[in-house]
This record gives C-alpha cells, sequence and structure tokens, in this order.
C-alpha cells in the first residue's frame, strides 16, 4: 500500500503534436472544433507502456492541465464541464468510483509514428493533474480505465499485446482489457516482440527524434503539516517585522497552548487571541506575532514511541535508551493507518537517524492491521437525502422470511434497511458500549468482535453474534460453578498417580492451554476462541461422567483443567476469568500470574487412530497403542469385521503399514 502510494512509476516521457482538425467530427458530448491555443504545439504524456503506442485510440488530459484550461477561456461548454469534474474531487479512491466521463475538444493529437493517424485529445474527469504530466494516450485494449472510456465513446479498441498461443488476426477484446503477458501485434515494426523489448525500442526512436525520454515519476507530493486550528502542536516560530521569521529559542520550548480560547467565531482562536500571540522577538526585542498555525497530528504521532522510550527525560530522546528499546516489537493498527502514519513515521524515524538521535532506521519490527467494525445501517426518506436511524431506536422483525425494521417507539413507522458500513457517526449504525456491557458486560463485547472473523478482517456486528458470545459467557461460568463441589479440599495431598479418566482430562487440559496459546501468539484471536470452544469439551463431558467423579485424583485433575481454561480465556475476558481465578481458592489476581507451563509428554495420545483399507478402498478405522509393533496392527486391522466381508474369502497377497497413517490389506 505504501508503495502504491509513493507511486514510483518508470516510463517514458512522449511527446505528441498538436494541431485543430476540421476534417473530423466531434463526439456529441464536445463542442465545436476550436483552434489550437497559441504556446500548445505539443502535449507531453508520461506512460508505462509505451509498447502499446500502435493501440492508441485518443489522447487523455486532466481537466486541471493547462491546455485544457486555456481551451475553456473560449469554449462555455468545456468550462462547464471542467466545474463539474471539480466536484468530484482529487481523491483516487473518488475518481475510480465515478463514471468515466470525457469532453471531445475538437483538438488532435498527431501519432509519433504515423503522421497521418490523428488521435481525438479529450478532456477526460479519471486524469490527475499531480501525476505524470496530467496527460496519457489511451490504449482501451491493455488498460480498463481506457476501455470503460472507449466504449463509452465509440473509439477504437485494437489489441497490441496478445497471449503467446493466440492468432493476431482473431484476438478481441471483450469488455475487460488484456493486461496479461505476451507478444506484440498489429504494431509494425514491433511485431513479435516482448513488452520489455518493445518497451525499449519505442524508447529509443522516440529519444533519436527528440520525441521521448525515459523518466521516473513519483505520485508522493509535499505534506503540507500545518492547521489552522486550535488543537495540535504549535509550530515554534515568530513572526518578526524586521528579522523575519525567527525560531523560538530553547529555552522557552514548549510553546504551550493558551487556556482561555474562544471558539464562538469560526476560523483559528489562536489567530485572534488578544495576547498569546504577542510576543517580542528573540532577536531583536521588536514586537512580533506567533505563528498560529499548529502542526498536523500526524505530526505528533509520528515519533511519539521514541519518546516512550525515555518519558521524563530532559530531551526529547535518550540515546541510550531509544538504542536500548527500538525497534517496536509489534505494532498493531487499524489498515486505514497503514499508509499515511506508518509512512511518516517511517520517515521520521530516517531522519531521526540520520540527525544523531537514533540508531534505528524503520520503527517497527512487525506489523498487523486489524479489521473494521461493521453493522448495518437503517435509514427513512429518499435513496438521495437519507435521514440515518441509530439501531437502538429500531426494531427488526422477520415475517415469512422477509426482514422488515420499524422504529421503536407507538407509531412504529417502517425503516429502510440499508447497506451493511462501517461504524461511523456520520451513518449513526454505531452501538453505544455503555448500553451494550450494561446488558452484556464488557467481556461479551470483547469475546465476540474477537470470535468473529480474523482479527485481520471485518468483523459483521449482530445481535445474534453477541447473544451467541454471550451464552458462552454463561456456560463457562456454570462450568466453573459446577465443579466447585467436586475440587479437592485446600492444602490436600496430590495423588501419586491419575485414574485413566482424571489423565484423560489433564491431557485435553494440557493440550487446550497449549492449543490456545499457539493461536494467541500468532494472533490468531479467533482460533484461540475456537480452541477455548475445544477446551471447554471434554471438560463439560467429564463433569457428567459419574464414575469418573467418584475417583480420588479426579478432583486433582478437574482444579488442574480449571485453572488452565480461566488462564486461556483471561486475555479475552478478564472479568469473568478473575471472578473464577478466586473461586478457585486464589487469592492473588490472575492478571499478575505468569502463564502456566504444559506437560509436552501430555500433548502426545498414548493411541492412534489408523485408517484402513481392503485394495485402497477405505473400508474402517482401528485405534492402536501409538508404539505399537507392526504387526499387531496388521492383526488388528485383520480382525475388522469390516476387512473380512470386503475380502470375501480371497486370498490376501500382503499387508501394507504405514505407521500412525494407514493399512492396506491387497487381495
Amino acid at each position: 500500500m505504501q508503495r502504491n502510494w509513493i507511486g514510483k512509476s518508470q516510463g517514458l516521457l512522449m511527446r505528441f503534436r498538436l494541431s485543430g482538425d476540421n476534417s473530423r467530427s466531434i463526439s456529441p458530448e464536445g463542442g465545436s472544433v476550436n483552434k489550437l491555443p497559441k504556446g500548445f504545439p505539443e502535449v507531453e504524456v508520461f506512460t508505462t507502456r509505451p509498447d502499446t503506442i500502435f493501440g492508441a485510440s485518443f489522447v487523455g488530459i486532466s481537466p486541471e492541465h493547462p491546455l485544457a484550461l486555456a481551451l475553456a477561456k473560449s469554449d462555455p461548454k468545456l468550462k462547464a464541464f471542467i466545474e463539474e469534474c471539480r466536484k468530484t474531487g482529487t481523491a483516487q479512491e473518488e475518481i475510480d468510483r465515478a463514471e468515466k466521463k470525457g469532453y471531445d475538444t475538437g483538438i488532435v493529437a498527431a501519432h509519433p509514428f504515423r503522421s497521418t493517424t490523428k488521435l481525438p485529445v479529450y478532456v477526460a474527469n479519471f486524469i490527475l493533474m499531480d501525476y505524470g504530466t496530467g496527460a496519457i494516450f489511451g490504449c482501451p485494449a491493455h488498460d480498463q480505465r481506457d476501455l470503460d472510456f472507449a466504449r463509452k465513446y465509440r473509439l477504437k479498441v485494437k489489441a497490441v499485446v496478445i497471449p503467446e498461443d493466440a492468432d493476431p488476426a482473431g484476438f478481441k477484446v471483450g469488455n475487460e482489457a488484456y493486461l496479461g503477458s505476451g507478444r506484440l501485434a498489429n504494431s509494425s515494426f514491433l511485431n513479435g516482440m516482448s513488452v520489455e523489448d518493445a518497451k525499449e525500442e519505442v524508447a529509443q526512436r522516440l529519444g533519436k527524434r527528440n520525441m521521448g525520454e525515459k523518466k521516473t515519476t513519483f505520485r508522493l507530493r509535499d505534506w503540507g503539516v500545518s492547521r489552522q486550528r486550535y488543537w495540535g502542536c504549535p509550530i515554534p516560530m515568530i513572526h518578526c517585522p524586521e528579522c523575519g521569521v525567527v525560531p523560538v529559542p530553547e529555552q522557552d520550548l514548549p510553546v504551550r497552548l493558551p487556556a482561555d480560547v474562544s471558539f464562538d467565531k469560526p476560523g483559528n482562536p489562536l489567530d485572534r487571541h488578544p495576547t498569546w500571540k504577542h510576543v517580542k522577538c528573540p532577536a531583536c526585542g521588536t514586537a512580533a506575532t506567533r505563528e498560529t498555525d499548529t502542526c498536523d497530528t500526524f505530526v505528533d504521532s509520528s515519533w511519539y514511541f521514541a519518546r516512550f522510550c525515555s518519558p521524563h527525560a530532559k530531551e526529547p530522546l535518550d540515546r541510550a535508551q531509544a538504542d536500548h528499546w527500538l525497534p517496536v516489537d509489534q505494532y498493531i493498527g487499524g489498515v486505514e493507518h497503514a499508509i499515511l502514519h506508518l509512512l511518516y513515521a517511517r520517515f521520521f524515524t530516517r531522519a531521526m537517524k540520520d540527525c544523531g538521535y537514533l540508531n534505528v532506521a524503520e520503527p517497527f519490527a512487525a506489523l498487523f492491521t486489524q479489521g473494521m467494525v461493521l453493522h448495518e445501517t437503517y435509514y427513512q426518506g429518499p435513496d438521495d437525502k437519507k435521514d440515518w436511524i441509530n439501531p437502538a431506536d429500531i426494531v427488526v422483525e422477520t415475517v415469512n422470511g422477509v426482514r422488515k425494521a420499524y422504529k421503536a417507539d407507538a407509531a412504529r413507522a417502517p425503516v429502510n434497511i440499508g447497506s451493511i458500513e462501517k461504524m461511523s457517526k456520520s451513518k449513526k449504525n454505531t452501538i453505544d458500549p455503555d448500553v451494550f456491557t450494561g446488558h452484556y458486560g464488557a467481556d461479551t463485547a470483547r469475546w465476540f468482535m474477537l470470535s468473529d472473523s480474523p482479527p485481520e478482517r471485518d468483523v459483521l456486528w449482530t445481535d445474534e453474534g453477541a447473544q451467541g458470545a454471550w451464552r458462552f459467557v454463561q456456560r463457562a461460568w456454570r462450568l466453573i460453578g459446577e465443579s466447585l463441589p467436586l475440587l479437592p479440599k485446600p492444602k490436600a495431598k496430590a495423588p501419586a498417580g491419575y485414574a485413566p479418566a482424571a489423565q484423560a482430562l489433564r491431557r485435553a487440559a494440557h493440550k487446550g492451554l497449549y492449543a490456545v496459546a499457539e493461536e494467541i501468539e500468532g494472533l490468531r484471536f479467533n482460533r484461540a476462541i475456537a480452541a477455548v470452544y475445544e477446551f471447554a469439551n471434554p471438560v463439560s463431558a467429564a463433569l457428567q461422567d459419574k464414575a469418573a467423579r467418584g475417583e480420588p485424583s479426579f478432583g486433582f485433575a478437574l482444579k488442574e483443567a480449571l485453572t488452565f481454561f480461566v488462564h486461556a480465556i483471561n486475555p479475552i475476558m478478564p472479568h469473568l476469568a478473575e471472578e473464577g481465578w478466586s473461586l478457585l481458592g486464589y487469592n492473588t489476581l490472575l492478571a499478575n500470574e505468569s502463564w502456566p507451563d504444559v506437560d509436552r509428554s501430555l500433548l502426545i495420545d498414548d493411541t492412534v487412530t489408523i485408517a484402513v483399507q481392503v485394495n485402497g478402498k477405505r473400508r474402517d478405522e482401528i485405534v492402536v497403542p501409538r508404539n505399537a509393533g507392526r504387526a499387531d496392527v496388521e492383526a488388528a486391522a485383520l480382525r475388522l469385521e469390516s476387512v473380512t466381508r470386503a475380502v470375501d474369502g480371497r486370498p490376501i497377497k500382503k499387508v501394507i503399514v504405514v505407521p500412525e497413517r494407514i493399512v492396506n490389506v491387497v487381495a
């Protein structure tokens, strides 16, 4: 994501000669044939795919391109089109979602290798001025946006890169551009070349004619860090009429924001503060003013982790402490910060290293981005003017398999059920945590959010899912409560050995705790919760085994299992775990206890289940001791009634035994 944001592109800067052309018709969306404005004999186009030049069918320029703005001065329709494009916004995501629109300027560009081929020049709403040159040549067959645009305006679509085994005469592009590898075709002197060889050939030929040169471009732009607002870190600069911009002296740092600001008027309250902004110039003593802009909050969050290494140091950073603690072992954050915040933090770290403050170049050793919490939306009113409604204010009912929503009042006005979106204040599809925890408890919320899906994916919040989590909370509570009468008394002497049922429970407990720990270490919290569910099953089953409960060693095995169980749920359900820990007789805080060690010998089963085949077809399975010899395994398989029926009296030629996996009887 960061690489795409930086947007390093290596390509070719090409120049297309321009002219007005009275010989061609203009598309219905365009205006009259325009005269070429002075100062625009050519247009520069940056492309990463010069190999597709013979598939070009138009040249597109950004609505903010100087040529578009010059043409708009004498073309009212074009001026109106540019204004419409500005309303869409300049974010790449907005542009990608918007319908592809263009305006035929009437200007044409000469094909660099075929002077008789004229390419119409369109102003297009999907071209950004701040990337490349703000101009492209469109090759619809091999770019999806160009293809969508060409289909809309009935422009030519010619495939010039085809798969190795395809026939150039018969290969056509439908509704999806061909983005795969292949060889050049329908491309004059490039025919038969690979894509990379064709790129190089075009670059060399245009270079010799001074019509193109190789170039590297970036999407990345300067970061404007100042904000016209109160909240933020003050920019420590003073504006002096005599000395210009002067930094605040070090002894006067940090600059503190005034507490007596007024927000009753729009604009930056610091700019109109009667006293705070007025200071003496530290250089000449002349009356001066502070800089009233504050820093973008990303400035603070780009280096706070380094300050955390020595939060009480008099200097911004203690080099020895920073070198000891950094880099951060594990960073966990939302994917929406994977670009800007993390990119800025990396920039700051590199700068701090270059300036001698740190000895690390990368601030974070590992990154994990969790998903968003989603919820259904509800609204009244038309789709173009939705009045969003909070889930707490509606009721949802299912009648004949159809879900319907109503306002939760006496009138029960119908409510529209909208799309599932990430929780946001703007769409009011949030759950009040105070109301939820008041009813279900905080443990239920934590358990549900982590159990529903892998943490790197979005989680859909539903009432049914929350209720399911709550039911397990109740089950865990009952499991502990029902076990208490069976536990050994305090200071009771542990048994010398364990009965088979008690040993089986111990084996399940050690396996369960080990599985939970493994999944948590890997940040696979949903799988850790699944392992807790599996852990609970043998404990529940043991409680129902009356014969096992009467055996003296059972209580000790049960207490060990429950001790492990509360440890397993503690990272996610700390309140229930602490209460369970207390009920088990411990008078410490579970949060301060170490994670228990597991007996690795109990992680290995004494028995193993082996599939049994006859002539390669599975017929049954056997359970044998893990250390059983080959002859014992073979004998156990041949004693099976299912094997006898399958052999049906035929002589057995051989028995193949794959230890701990399979037995195949060949008859």
